[in-house]
């Protein structure tokens, strides 16, 4: 790879970049090791066995999936890992922030589901092309498994009207799916290693099906900004800088938890919660459980 094929602090080449805005994604990527993604998955689920039954103020499912990287110091230190902030560098440029950091966790043989949706539909920050979403896979991710699917250069599209299901069995908040019927042979199957990652557009239609295999299907998602995005329609929002600056200030700065379900940590993730519980239940016939402001 050629100093002239890269953009300086990015490890992606010129027509790696250019195929992520071409198809609205990139993928495989590898970041970091089939032993270290084995690390990663070994403290995860020490953490379930340890927090499972603690007297937390909302259930450990509610943190492992809604910004994990404010309570969970494993997801906050996998966002910030220079390796992945390298690869987000060659689509961001050089001020990049964490938004949140969710892990997605398909148990083995279950029917759990993510409907084909776009990202930006429910965040208040309009049709932003200031934001990537990175996928680690800490498991093999198969079709057998439930690995993503993404629609080929449908992040040219505005975002579309969505349905708000609230099935038992898909993983989104509120059961969330466009109005259209995606065709299967549109769907491009995201298979990775543990280890590997792929970048997706926030307008990109995606979504995974069930895990048939008998084993556990663990990813973590990683929400990145640049500071020129910004929250149209709570009136704060939060976010974690990973490198370089922030000169817009359009986002209040977090810090990185110390230790696990500090009560600093936990204070500062029922703020955020509740502050921007207006952008991402907004809308909403329902209450939605993950996002409600306690």
């Amino acid at each position: 790879m050629s100093q002239a094929d890269t953009m300086p602090g990015s490890v992606l080449t010129t027509d790696q970049r250019d195929r992520y805005w071409v198809d609205g994604f990139l993928t495989p990527l590898s970041v970091f090791s089939q032993d270290e993604a084995a690390g990663f998955r070994s403290e995860l689920e020490q953490i379930e066995r340890d927090w499972l039954a603690a007297d937390l103020p909302l259930p450990l499912n509610t943190y492992k999936r809604v910004n994990a990287h404010l309570v969970i110091p494993l997801a906050a230190r996998i966002s910030l890992d220079p390796r992945v902030l390298d690869v987000v560098q060659g689509i961001l440029g050089p001020d990049i922030m964490v938004w949140s950091a969710e892990f997605f966790i398909k148990e083995a043989r279950t029917t759990h589901t993510v409907g084909m949706h776009q990202d930006l539909t429910y965040w208040g920050m309009g049709e932003t092309p200031d934001q990537v979403t990175a996928w680690i896979a800490l498991s093999p991710a198969t079709v057998e498994s439930g690995c993503m699917d993404f629609v080929q250069a449908s992040h040219k599209n505005p975002i579309l009207p969505h349905t708000d299901t609230y099935s038992e069995t898909n993983l989104l908040s509120r059961g969330q799916e466009i109005a259209v019927e995606v065709a299967e042979q549109d769907k491009t199957h995201i298979e990775l290693a543990p280890g590997q990652m792929s970048l997706h557009h926030g307008l990109t239609i995606h979504g995974s099906g069930p895990n048939r295999s008998d084993a556990r299907r663990i990813g973590l998602a990683i929400r990145y900004l640049n500071p020129n995005a910004k929250q149209l329609v709570a009136d704060r929002d939060y976010a974690l800088l990973a490198r370089g600056q922030d000169g817009q200030s359009n986002f209040v700065h977090v810090e990185p938890p110390r230790a696990l379900f500090s009560e600093q940590a936990l204070a500062l993730y029922e703020q955020v919660r509740r502050d921007q519980s207006k952008a991402l239940a907004d809308g909403a016939q329902d209450s939605v459980p993950l996002y409600a402001a306690t």
